[in-house]
């Protein structure tokens, strides 16, 4: 199996272990309102509503919500996951057993609504640095169980991706620092762990100020340096010290008011929580159609 072939594989078993999950808890032993209000082979069809601007997302997964509740389910995509939208579009029509599309709506709509802000918002931080070469990344400030469905929408509004977990990069911030004793324990520490592992990750490590910078420029062994919390001319002197020696990340605090000036020191990655941690749901509907 390719390397590809292998990735979505694991993406549609990830898909639906949490579309199994995510019913459970909202459907319970039963839709029992549903029910009792609708014949049990009754069909009808629905339209998803858009009602903000901004980037859709989420498509995919609703499709694959309503084939996992009813595979005879009929799917119409009108508009793609990534693309601009404006309020009235119809994202798609879907046309399954109607108890089925009740159960699953309001997966459906939370699932898009959440992942639709998220690539918005990400799209809205590209727009500001678009024309600068920087790139602009997320954190693992996520929602637990979610985080594969909000880093998707990060990249369906055109940013990119950080490290998944904790376990495919060495990131070494200021409490790893501080119970290490020093930066340069830090580093020494991860590169025994290699040896003795017999592993190899791409390292990052946070420096705090200019001394911590000139610790790690004097011990190396990284790939790249995050500059955390540093004030626009501290960033343009701790860029300029490093040079091309490593890769430069800037994060701490950083808005859209503030992301073009930091990205014009010449920093060449920006790591964002807010992509994630402050997005707000777009506003979509679905409608059965009369």
């Amino acid at each position: 199996m390719s390397t590809e072939n292998g990735r979505n594989e694991r993406l549609h078993q990830r898909i639906q272990q949490f579309i199994v999950e995510a019913l459970a808890e909202d459907v319970g032993p039963g839709d029992f309102t549903s029910e009792a209000t609708i014949p049990a082979d009754k069909r009808d069809t629905a339209r998803l509503l858009v009602k903000d601007a901004g980037i859709l997302a989420g498509v995919e997964v609703a499709r694959a919500i309503f084939q996992h509740v009813d595979p005879t389910a009929e799917f119409d995509q009108r508009m793609q996951d990534g693309e601009s939208m404006s309020v009235g579009q119809e994202a798609f029509f879907v046309t399954c057993n109607t108890r089925a599309l009740l159960r699953a709506e309001r997966l459906v709509l939370n699932t898009m609504q959440r992942m639709s802000g998220i690539a918005s918002l990400s799209n809205r931080y590209k727009f500001e640095v678009e024309d600068l070469p920087v790139k602009i990344l997320d954190t693992r400030k996520t929602t637990p169980n979610l985080r594969f469905l909000e880093k998707w929408a990060v990249r369906l509004g055109g940013c990119h991706n950080y490290r998944d977990g904790l376990y495919d990069r060495i990131m070494i911030k200021d409490n790893h620092v501080d119970a290490a004793g020093s930066i340069t324990n830090a580093i020494t520490r991860v590169r025994e762990f290699f040896v003795e592992n017999s592993m190899e990750l791409p390292i990052t490590v946070e420096v705090r100020n200019l001394v911590e910078l000139m610790e790690v420029l004097k011990v190396g062994m990284v790939d790249r340096i995050m500059l955390d919390n540093f004030e626009l001319p501290l960033l343009r002197e701790a860029v300029a010290h490093v040079g091309d020696k490593f890769e430069t990340e800037a994060s701490g605090g950083i808005n859209l008011r503030t992301i073009r000036e930091v990205a014009k020191t010449g920093v060449q990655y920006i790591s964002v929580g807010a992509l994630t941690h402050s997005a707000i749901s777009l506003d979509l509907s679905l409608k059965v159609v009369k």
